[in-house]
C-alpha cells in the first residue's frame, strides 16, 4: 500500500512540475506566437518544401504555370501593364548545402501610364524551377531594378536605381519558395519567398478551386500576403490562374494576350 501511495505523490508531483513548466513557458509562448516574420500566423505557413526529395527542371508546364522559353503574358488596367516573358536565359542557384539548380529565367516588366506615354518602372528577373516528383513550381529568387523615373529604350535607368527586394536562394539565409503547387488544394498556405533579410516574405493562400472564368474552366484563386510589409489579411493581393495559360488576373490587371513569342538561345550565367 505504501508503494501505491508513494506512486500517486510522485505522480502527482510530476503533473504539477509539468503544468508549472506550461506556465512559464507561456508568456514567451504568447509574446512570441506565430509571427515569424511578421504577421501572426507565419507558422500556418509551409516553409519546409523536401526539397531533396525534388529533381528540378528549368522547362516544363504546370498546369497554371508556363516554363516554357518564349511564353509571354500581357496584363493591362487603364493605367498599368505588366509584361511577363520566359526567356531562353537560364540561371545556376547554389543552395546553402551547396547543391546547385539550374533555374529558368522570367522577366516581368510593369509599365505605368505617364501622360499620353506608357514608361517602364520596374524589370525583374525571377528564376524559377519544376520539381519533376510533384510537378510544383518552386522560387529560388530574383534580380529586381526599379526605377521611378522609367527605363529608356535601352533599359537603362534615367534616375535612381534600386534593387530592393532581390534576393536569391542560398545567399544570406535565403531559401526557396513554392509558387505554385502540383495539386490545388482549398486552404492550402505556403510561403513563396523566403529572404527576411532581404525584405523579401511572401506568402500564398488557395482561397477557390475548379472556378470559370469567361472562356475559361478549372480556374484557383491564390490570395498572396506580405508579413515584411505587415500585409497579413486576405482579398488585398488576388491572382487568378487558368489551366494551359497560367495568370490570367492579377488585382487589377487583367490578361489581353498570350502566346509565344522568339527569344535568344543564351544563358544567364
Amino acid at each position: 500500500m505504501f508503494s501505491k501511495e508513494l506512486a500517486r505523490f510522485a505522480g502527482a508531483v510530476l503533473g504539477f512540475v509539468f503544468l508549472l513548466s506550461l506556465f512559464i513557458r507561456l508568456p514567451d509562448v504568447m509574446a512570441n506566437g506565430c509571427n515569424l516574420y511578421g504577421c501572426d500566423d507565419d507558422c500556418e505557413f509551409t516553409s519546409d518544401f523536401r526539397l531533396e526529395d525534388c529533381r528540378f527542371k528549368n522547362n516544363g508546364t504546370n498546369p497554371y504555370f508556363i516554363l516554357k522559353p518564349g511564353y509571354r503574358l500581357i496584363l493591362v488596367n487603364e493605367d498599368e501593364k505588366s509584361v511577363e516573358t520566359v526567356l531562353c536565359d537560364t540561371k545556376k542557384i547554389t543552395l546553402e548545402n551547396g547543391r546547385k539548380i539550374k533555374t529558368r529565367v522570367v522577366e516581368e516588366r510593369a509599365i505605368e501610364k505617364d501622360g499620353d506615354e506608357w514608361k517602364t518602372v520596374e524589370i525583374s528577373l525571377n528564376w524559377f524551377a519544376i520539381c519533376k516528383k510533384t510537378n510544383a513550381v518552386y522560387y529560388f529568387g530574383e534580380w529586381s531594378r526599379d526605377c521611378e523615373d522609367g527605363f529608356d529604350e535601352n533599359d537603362v535607368c534615367t534616375g535612381d536605381e534600386s534593387n530592393e527586394g532581390s534576393w536569391e536562394a542560398g545567399v544570406k539565409g535565403a531559401m526557396p519558395g513554392l509558387i505554385m503547387p502540383g495539386t490545388p488544394l482549398i486552404g492550402a498556405r505556403y510561403f513563396q519567398e523566403i529572404a527576411p533579410l532581404d525584405y523579401a516574405v511572401d506568402r500564398g493562400q488557395f482561397v477557390d478551386v475548379g472556378f470559370d472564368l469567361g472562356e475559361w474552366s478549372g480556374c484557383i484563386e491564390i490570395d498572396d500576403t506580405n508579413p515584411s510589409e505587415g500585409e497579413c489579411d486576405l482579398g488585398e493581393d488576388v491572382k487568378i490562374y487558368c489551366p494551359g495559360v497560367g495568370l490570367v488576373q492579377d488585382q487589377e490587371l487583367e490578361l489581353v494576350w498570350h502566346g509565344f513569342v522568339g527569344c535568344d538561345d543564351k544563358d544567364d550565367d
